[in-house]
């Protein structure tokens, strides 16, 4: 009984995952907006009553997209080691760390921007939109907590980790659609070179 239970849980969760491969390939097409379960389920080969059994809504395939995007930005970061403890190799490290998730995975900023057509969170309700905000935050928290060890106030430690991840995000946007090389720069040692000016600035 206990076996049978196991595989038709496996077998659950293979569907699931296959259910979420197809929705992403329909987001990319055709976003969120344009999305349906409908095309969604005849990606992946089911009714869409099939669908509704995993997910109540397009918004809730998304947010498990995202939410499981999120995960892998989180487990990168938190194999991001730094070369010692002290507080700036522990922000070069994390900071790389999300840092180079992004950039060897263009399709998750996509993901986790809402790029893949427009730029707003249309669709998602309130609280999963703050779920998953919160995970992100908890991959940016090691930046901030290394800031804070740096010697800068909460405030402070909070606006310089908002500005290392606007200023990443916008050199990772720059790389994925090619722009970068109007300028004859390299996204990554951009970012690298930002990293050591403001530990140079931060307090000692």
């Amino acid at each position: 009984m206990e076996s049978r239970l196991r595989r038709q849980q496996a077998m659950s969760e293979n569907r699931r995952a296959h259910v979420l491969a197809a929705a992403r390939a329909v987001f990319e097409e055709h976003g969120l907006e344009g999305a349906s379960i409908r095309e969604i389920a005849r990606r992946a080969g089911y009714t869409p009553g099939a669908i509704y059994s995993y997910f109540d809504s397009k918004e809730a395939v998304y947010g498990a997209l995202l939410g499981e995007s999120l995960e892998r930005l989180n487990q990168a970061v938190q194999a991001a080691q730094p070369a010692d403890d002290s507080p700036a190799a522990r922000l070069r490290a994390k900071a790389l760390g999300w840092f180079r998730f992004y950039a060897a995975n263009p399709r998750e900023l996509d993901l986790g921007f809402y790029l893949v057509h427009g730029l707003a969170p249309r669709g998602l309700t309130g609280a999963l939109n703050q779920r998953l905000n919160a995970r992100l935050l908890e991959a940016l928290a090691p930046c901030e907590a290394a800031l804070l060890a740096l010697g800068l106030d909460a405030a402070a430690a909070r606006r310089e980790n908002t500005a290392l991840f606007a200023h990443g995000v916008g050199l990772l946007l720059l790389q994925h659609t090619g722009r970068i090389r109007m300028f004859q720069q390299d996204a990554s040692e951009l970012f690298t070179h930002y990293l050591a000016v403001l530990l140079r600035t931060a307090p000692t």
